[in-house]
Order: C-alpha cells, then structure tokens, then sequence
C-alpha cells in the first residue's frame, strides 16, 4: 500500500477525495440542465444533451472547471445556481480522523484542486477545511488543469517539495496518471466518490481505497526514536 514513512508531503484532491462529490454530480448532470431548460425554453431531455455535448468538448482543459466560462457561454450565473443546491456539499466518511493522522504524523497537507475559486470558496464557507490542512492551491491560480504536466512545473513555484516524498491522493485517473509522469512518488485512488453511486473498480497498479477508514489504524504514526544510553 502507502509508505507513509517515506513522505514528507500529502496532496489531496478536494472534490471525490475529501468532499462528496455527489454535489458535482448533481448539480452538473442535474440542476444546471433544468434550470437551463426553465431559461431558455428547452426541455429537460434537449437541455442536457446540448450542455452535456458542450461539457464534454472542454474536458480535460481548464474551462472545463471554470466557472466564469461556463456562466459566459450559457448566459447563467452557474456560481449562484451552485448556491441553489449548496445543502448537498458534505465531507466524504472518516475524512476529518485522517487529516488528523496527517497532520500528527507532521506531515504537510495541501489540497490541490480543479474547482474554481469562487464554489471553491462557498465549499470552505460550509465546512472549514480550511482548518485541516496546510494550505490549498486551485488549479485556476497557476493555469493549467492538474493533468497537465506544466500543473505540477508551476506547483513547485508555489509549494517547493520533493516529489519522491510526496503523495498524491485523487479520484481521477487522469490527474492520478499526469501526477506519476511527473514524477509524484505515490498515488492513493479513491474508488467511491460519490455517496448515490457505487464505487468503481480498483486500479490494478495504483493502490485504491474506497474510504479512509482503509487505511491500517497506525499506519501514520512515527516510528519511535531509539532508546540511547
């Protein structure tokens, strides 16, 4: 599994990591297409398949978590309508015990994320992860998504760290794949992201869990200094 012992660094995804990401999911493949259906006249059916073709066209570059683009091309304040359903932001299980163990095994948390900074910062204002972890960098600040190779170049711009002695924990292969390219020590798949939805496969090369509570009771601690006389 994870040589905890060997790290010095944890980077954490946010969204289908530490928070449900039912609330993404719902709001994306939801929300946002009735409520572009209400605005311009279409039905539900012809709405998510015209956002879901426009969606999937942006995948793997930086508009396809912005915010700002998406609320320009579909004339809606997309940051407001995410206010709409905000009561589906939640913690995913025993995330609060694990940062603990992170952070009193004295290793460095920081999130690393493709969300947005403005739902970015109503998911903070709900739930104070803030409080949990070292630091959080969106994606956004340094202009290119996570799995892009120059994300990891301009990461060390901001928190300088050795990548053999750094994990990566995501839900993404993709962002898990460009983190292993370039040169992440150790990556931790996270297989059920969303609550409403079963989990998926594990990876067969890079370890997976479903949740944290996976991780072996322990396995974060310290070795204990040796007895000198």
């Amino acid at each position: 599994m994870i040589h905890w012992h060997s790290l010095d660094t944890v980077f954490l995804d946010m969204d289908g990591t530490l928070l449900d990401l039912h609330f993404d999911n719902h709001f994306w493949l939801e929300h946002l297409p009735r409520r572009y259906a209400e605005t311009h006249a279409l039905s539900p059916d012809a709405a998510k398949q015209k956002l879901m073709a426009m969606i999937n066209a942006q995948k793997g570059s930086l508009n396809w978590y912005c915010t700002d683009y998406w609320s320009e091309q579909l004339a809606l304040d997309v940051n407001a309508l995410k206010a709409e359903v905000s009561d589906r932001i939640g913690y995913r299980p025993h995330v609060h015990s694990f940062l603990e163990s992170v952070r009193g095994a004295g290793l460095r948390s920081i999130i690393v994320t493709n969300c947005h900074p403005d739902p970015l910062a109503l998911k903070l204002a709900l739930t104070g992860l803030e409080g949990h972890v070292d630091s959080i960098i969106s994606s956004h600040e340094l202009g290119y998504p996570k799995e892009a190779g120059e994300f990891w170049r301009r990461l060390q711009g901001r928190h300088r760290y050795d990548p053999a002695r750094t994990l990566m924990v995501d839900d993404s292969l993709p962002v898990l794949e460009s983190a292993i390219r370039a040169g992440i020590g150790q990556c931790l798949m996270i297989t059920a992201p969303d609550s409403k939805k079963p989990a998926v496969s594990a990876h067969p090369v890079i370890p997976s869990i479903r949740h944290f509570d996976e991780i072996p009771a322990g396995a974060l601690a310290r070795p204990a200094a040796p007895v000198t006389h």
